[in-house]
């Protein structure tokens, strides 16, 4: 079931919501030179020469890039996407842990070849970055009690009451809808609310209650409703490397034809967010 809002305002919400991280776009983005174009033609030979695609990535984005209990091996959903893509480069990931606010910056500054940290492809972060083929697709979702009957659109949302983060982009989209917000500080607290039917409902990212109920397997909620528009997350690079790009699309490819990718995706999710 989809959403029948003003496609402008669930467009612009979701576009924010879902920009990467959960993060506005850094303010370093735009100061992109035209030095990382003037290596650009030479990017990928460099890449082979060495045997190393290094990847800037958080490394504390669970279930993306993140610690096995929060110290052992870097694992996650990027981080298994993009070891696939260079193995099919004919090269080796090499991972250089970043903080989400210098990660654009270390790209720009040569400190490695690719960013892989669910970085959403949005109009403004195109005009200083190229973006490879999209790896993970997600839409916004209204969560609600497994046994509600009372929502099944957006619309129904006008009146009823919704947990949300005021923070959040969620929580300007449930008031276009109409709701009554509830402010808590996050999933987990919109969750409890939820079960204990203090609210009727909680909008989120698709990706969030995926990786929930994969760990939970929570029968007592349900999505209720989808919006029709989606994120879309890439491997970012700095600007020109066209040759870079296609490389990395055509390793994509490969892994999408061949299964690869849903196997992750299910591994991380229990269903393919890769298309």
């Amino acid at each position: 079931m989809t959403n029948h809002l003003s496609i402008l305002g669930a467009a612009a919400a979701l576009t924010l919501a879902l920009a990467g991280c959960g993060a506005s776009t850094p303010a370093n983005e735009g100061s992109s030179s035209g030095s990382a174009e003037s290596g650009a033609s030479t990017a990928l030979q460099e890449i082979q020469d060495s045997g190393v695609l290094t990847v800037g990535t958080e490394g504390t984005y669970k279930p993306f890039s993140y610690h096995e209990e929060g110290s052992g091996e870097l694992t996650g959903y990027d981080v298994e996407v993009i070891t696939a893509v260079a193995e099919k480069m004919g090269v080796e990931a090499e991972f250089q842990e970043t903080q989400w606010d210098a990660i654009f910056a270390g790209l720009e500054a040569g400190r490695f070849d690719v960013i892989a940290n669910q970085v959403s492809i949005t109009d403004e972060r195109k005009q200083t970055y190229d973006f490879s083929d999209p790896y993970t697709v997600s839409s916004g979702v209204i969560v609600t009690a497994a046994d509600n009957t009372d929502i099944s659109s957006f619309e129904d949302l006008d009146g009823k009451t919704t947990a949300q983060s005021l923070t959040s982009n969620w929580y300007e989209l449930a008031q276009e809808a109409g709701a009554n917000v509830e402010p808590v500080e996050g999933w987990a607290q919109s969750i409890t609310l939820l079960e204990q039917g203090r609210v009727d409902a909680t909008i989120n990212d698709e990706l969030t209650y995926l990786d929930y109920q994969k760990t939970n397997n929570n029968e007592g909620i349900k999505i209720a409703a989808t919006t029709d528009e989606t994120s879309e997350s890439a491997v970012a690079v700095t600007k020109g490397n066209t040759e870079l790009v296609d490389a990395i699309n055509s390793a994509l490819g490969e892994l999408r034809e061949d299964g690869t990718l849903a196997e992750i995706s299910e591994k991380y999710f229990g269903s393919d967010v890769s298309e």
